[in-house]
């Protein structure tokens, strides 16, 4: 065993570890004891389920209230847990509980796992990632209960007040709403007008979403935003960004559409939602189907860019999203290198955004072009269950439990490589590699 770890590169073992985790779940998800009717679940069903929650994606072939029991429901919220704060972080935790030494390569396993560019003070960062974890989600789980426990009672409303605090601040989008109405999530009894259950919930999500060492860079310099790292400006900048451009769009494409009926604070309240869960939450407080056009493709770009690196959230990610903005603006202009708050790029990180943003999108057609073969539903649909996949959202328009089995095997390799496929293709071209020494010759092609 000692051997093939050593053979394995960090990459690999993390590889590894998430496809382990996404099997043990499968399993424990077949079993009687986990649905709510006591029958066995089709082993395609539960792997499909583990591998979303283990992605903290959302996608469900069944509802998660009404098929999955309370031993269901406890092995769903585990992987989503596991799988937001990574399974090297969960790792750290328990040798740290054990008060187990962290050997050198573990330490580069946490900073690859924990998106950190370097491994000195990582055990200090993994320690921080998880006492944060733990403190914002228990309060979320205290607002959320305020609601909740009036509603369905202590034990019930406590249970789905930790539950969704943990979905929600995974970014992992699972809810328990189907007591209400299968697959309603959060549309269902009045939850999309509650200002305590939807303004908590967008919190966690924004929290979870801008990356654990943006959470470093804000705990240590407080409010001074000059102090902060170029990547923490980034990161917050364009989700303010993103966040406050999607809810203006969202309000003005909506207003007649999956936000007729409401209330101008209800709409406002909404429309903020709706421009917040797709980075990349999976709740949905309006019935996907009835929004415009323009609201739909809205909804894809945002979920398609992401959240930040480092964080519970998929996507391309926020900064690989500015990079190749900056680097489309400089060739337009003809400027040299790309500057962002007065520091210069390095040239590997351009070529490695514009990479990742070549895969995603190479996966999107690809996965597209087999499924719309397979499927009678329309491309739109189709595409944005893809899209959702990949950028491990959850966000439904109610087609993926009626799939074929083929594109629900697609769509579990497209979660399951937005989870971990960034990180991947970033580690693989950082890696070294011997450079044959020739020199070939230079030529320009016409481009555009």
């Amino acid at each position: 065993m000692s051997n093939l770890r050593k053979k394995l590169t960090y990459t690999q073992i993390i590889v590894l570890s998430f496809l382990s985790i996404i099997l043990i779940g499968s399993l424990l998800l077949t079993l009687p004891l986990s649905s709510r009717s006591g029958e066995w679940t089709p082993f395609l069903d539960a792997m499909f389920t583990a591998t979303s929650a283990t992605c903290v994606t959302g996608l469900v072939v069944y509802d998660t209230y009404t098929h999955w029991s309370a031993f269901g429901q406890a092995i769903i919220l585990v992987l989503i847990q596991i799988g937001g704060l990574g399974i090297m972080t969960c790792i750290a935790m328990l040798s740290l509980i054990l008060k187990r030494r962290i050997s050198l390569s573990e330490r580069r396993l946490l900073m690859q796992s924990a998106g950190s560019l370097q491994h000195n003070g990582i055990v200090i960062l993994i320690k921080q990632i998880i006492t944060g974890t733990a403190i914002v989600e228990l309060c979320g789980a205290l607002l959320l209960a305020i609601v909740f426990c009036p509603r369905m009672g202590f034990t019930v409303g406590l249970w789905n007040a930790v539950f969704h605090s943990v979905s929600a601040f995974c970014n992992a989008g699972f809810d328990l709403m189907g007591r209400y109405s299968a697959f309603s999530s959060l549309s269902g009894d009045g939850l999309y007008n509650n200002p305590i259950v939807m303004i908590t919930l967008m919190l966690l999500i924004v929290i979870g979403g801008i990356g654990f060492l943006v959470w470093n860079d804000v705990i240590k310099k407080r409010t001074s935003f000059k102090k902060y790292e170029v990547h923490s400006k980034i990161v917050l900048t364009t989700s303010a960004l993103l966040i406050g451009i999607g809810f203006v769009l969202f309000f003005i494409f909506e207003y007649k559409h999956s936000l007729a009926g409401m209330s101008l604070g209800q709409k406002l309240l909404n429309a903020l939602f709706e421009a917040i869960t797709p980075r990349t939450a999976g709740f949905a407080s309006v019935d996907l189907n009835s929004m415009s056009d323009s609201g739909t493709l809205l909804t894809m770009i945002l979920m398609f860019i992401g959240g930040s690196p480092g964080s519970t959230a998929g996507g391309i990610k926020t900064t690989t999203f500015v990079v190749l903005l900056l680097c489309a603006l400089n060739s337009a202009r003809r400027y040299g290198s790309i500057t962002v708050f007065k520091r210069k790029l390095d040239q590997n990180t351009v070529a490695q955004a514009s990479s990742i943003a070549t895969v995603y999108a190479a996966g999107v057609f690809i996965a597209a072009m087999i499924i719309c073969a397979l499927e009678p539903y329309s491309f739109t649909q189709i595409v944005f269950e893809i899209v959702s996949a990949v950028a491990t959202v959850g966000l439904s328009t109610g087609i993926t439990p009626n799939l074929c089995a083929a594109s629900q095997i697609l769509l579990m390799v497209l979660m399951f490589a937005g989870r971990i496929g960034g990180l991947t293709f970033v580690l693989v071209l950082a890696e070294r590699r011997i450079n044959v020494p020739i020199s070939r010759p230079t030529v320009k092609i016409l481009i555009g």
